[in-house]
Protein backbone atom coordinates (compact mmCIF):
# COMPACT_ATOMS: atom_id res chain seq x y z
CA UNK A 1 0.00 0.00 0.00
CA UNK A 2 0.51 3.44 -0.38
CA UNK A 3 3.69 5.51 2.14
CA UNK A 4 2.50 8.16 3.76
CA UNK A 5 4.87 10.27 4.55
CA UNK A 6 4.09 13.52 7.17
CA UNK A 7 6.63 16.62 6.92
CA UNK A 8 6.84 19.85 8.71
CA UNK A 9 5.28 21.57 5.29
CA UNK A 10 4.03 18.76 2.88
CA UNK A 11 2.25 15.41 3.37
CA UNK A 12 3.84 12.91 0.45
CA UNK A 13 1.75 10.08 -0.53
CA UNK A 14 3.94 7.62 -2.25
CA UNK A 15 2.13 4.91 -4.51
CA UNK A 16 3.37 1.79 -5.43
CA UNK A 17 3.86 0.68 -8.75
CA UNK A 18 0.98 -1.20 -9.12
CA UNK A 19 -0.96 1.85 -7.66
CA UNK A 20 0.24 3.76 -10.17
CA UNK A 21 -1.11 1.74 -12.55
CA UNK A 22 -4.06 1.48 -11.18
CA UNK A 23 -5.13 4.58 -11.46
CA UNK A 24 -3.51 5.43 -14.48
CA UNK A 25 -0.74 8.37 -12.64
CA UNK A 26 3.15 8.27 -13.48
CA UNK A 27 3.66 10.22 -10.20
CA UNK A 28 2.91 10.84 -6.40
CA UNK A 29 0.93 13.00 -4.61
CA UNK A 30 2.40 16.03 -2.50
CA UNK A 31 -0.09 17.87 -0.53
CA UNK A 32 0.70 21.18 1.27
CA UNK A 33 0.01 21.04 5.19
CA UNK A 34 -1.68 24.73 4.57
CA UNK A 35 -3.97 23.13 2.08
CA UNK A 36 -5.79 20.79 4.37
CA UNK A 37 -8.78 22.15 5.67
CA UNK A 38 -9.96 19.12 8.01
CA UNK A 39 -9.08 15.39 8.46
CA UNK A 40 -11.48 12.71 8.96
CA UNK A 41 -11.35 8.94 9.95
CA UNK A 42 -14.30 6.83 8.49
CA UNK A 43 -14.51 2.93 9.12
CA UNK A 44 -16.27 3.39 5.66
CA UNK A 45 -14.53 4.90 2.90
CA UNK A 46 -16.81 3.32 0.74
CA UNK A 47 -19.80 5.89 1.19
CA UNK A 48 -17.39 8.83 1.19
CA UNK A 49 -16.71 8.70 -2.88
CA UNK A 50 -18.53 10.39 -4.67
CA UNK A 51 -18.99 11.34 -8.48
CA UNK A 52 -17.82 9.25 -11.26
CA UNK A 53 -14.45 7.89 -11.97
CA UNK A 54 -12.61 9.74 -14.52
CA UNK A 55 -9.08 8.03 -14.06
CA UNK A 56 -8.71 4.97 -12.75
CA UNK A 57 -9.49 1.34 -11.18
CA UNK A 58 -12.71 0.35 -9.39
CA UNK A 59 -14.07 -3.33 -8.26
CA UNK A 60 -16.97 -1.82 -5.99
CA UNK A 61 -16.57 -2.55 -1.89
CA UNK A 62 -12.67 -4.52 -3.34
CA UNK A 63 -10.88 -1.88 -4.55
CA UNK A 64 -10.92 1.88 -6.16
CA UNK A 65 -8.13 4.08 -6.76
CA UNK A 66 -7.81 6.90 -9.10
CA UNK A 67 -9.36 10.09 -9.83
CA UNK A 68 -13.17 10.58 -9.15
CA UNK A 69 -14.70 13.81 -10.79
CA UNK A 70 -18.14 15.35 -9.11
CA UNK A 71 -19.95 18.70 -10.15
CA UNK A 72 -17.31 20.82 -7.82
CA UNK A 73 -14.04 19.15 -8.70
CA UNK A 74 -11.76 16.11 -8.44
CA UNK A 75 -10.92 13.63 -5.86
CA UNK A 76 -7.96 11.56 -5.55
CA UNK A 77 -9.05 7.51 -3.95
CA UNK A 78 -7.22 4.79 -2.36
CA UNK A 79 -9.87 2.89 -0.99
CA UNK A 80 -9.34 -1.04 -0.27
CA UNK A 81 -11.55 -3.34 1.47
CA UNK A 82 -13.00 -2.49 4.56
CA UNK A 83 -10.25 -0.88 6.17
CA UNK A 84 -10.25 2.21 7.74
CA UNK A 85 -9.73 5.07 5.52
CA UNK A 86 -8.46 8.81 6.08
CA UNK A 87 -10.54 11.92 4.24
CA UNK A 88 -8.32 15.01 3.85
CA UNK A 89 -10.71 17.96 2.28
CA UNK A 90 -8.07 20.28 0.93
CA UNK A 91 -8.26 24.01 0.40
CA UNK A 92 -6.56 24.00 -3.38
CA UNK A 93 -4.37 21.98 -5.55
CA UNK A 94 -5.20 19.49 -7.99
CA UNK A 95 -7.63 17.58 -5.51
CA UNK A 96 -10.96 18.44 -3.40
CA UNK A 97 -10.40 15.39 -1.21
CA UNK A 98 -8.45 12.88 -0.78
CA UNK A 99 -9.65 9.46 0.96
CA UNK A 100 -6.79 6.81 1.65
CA UNK A 101 -7.14 3.32 3.19
CA UNK A 102 -4.59 3.03 5.65
CA UNK A 103 -3.89 0.82 8.82
CA UNK A 104 -2.23 4.04 10.58
CA UNK A 105 -5.42 6.17 11.00
CA UNK A 106 -5.45 7.46 14.25
CA UNK A 107 -1.54 7.68 14.41
CA UNK A 108 -1.81 10.13 10.98
CA UNK A 109 -4.64 12.09 12.29
CA UNK A 110 -2.54 12.99 15.50
CA UNK A 111 0.90 13.63 13.24
CA UNK A 112 -1.46 16.36 11.61
CA UNK A 113 -2.04 18.30 14.40
CA UNK A 114 1.51 17.98 15.58
CA UNK A 115 2.99 21.98 15.32
CA UNK A 116 5.05 22.39 12.22
CA UNK A 117 7.83 24.34 14.37
CA UNK A 118 8.00 21.19 16.68
CA UNK A 119 8.55 18.84 13.64
CA UNK A 120 12.30 17.89 13.05
CA UNK A 121 14.25 17.08 9.78
CA UNK A 122 12.68 13.20 10.21
CA UNK A 123 9.62 12.84 8.91
CA UNK A 124 6.77 10.13 10.57
CA UNK A 125 6.11 7.67 7.86
CA UNK A 126 3.50 5.11 8.21
CA UNK A 127 3.75 2.37 5.63
CA UNK A 128 0.50 -0.08 4.77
Amino acid sequence: MAKLRVHSDRIEVQLTPTEKTLALRGDDLVIQREDIRSATITDDPWIWIRGIRRRGTEVPLVVAVGVWKYHGGSDFVIVKGKRQAVVLELAGGEFARLIISTNHAGALIDRLKVDPAADGPDAAEASD
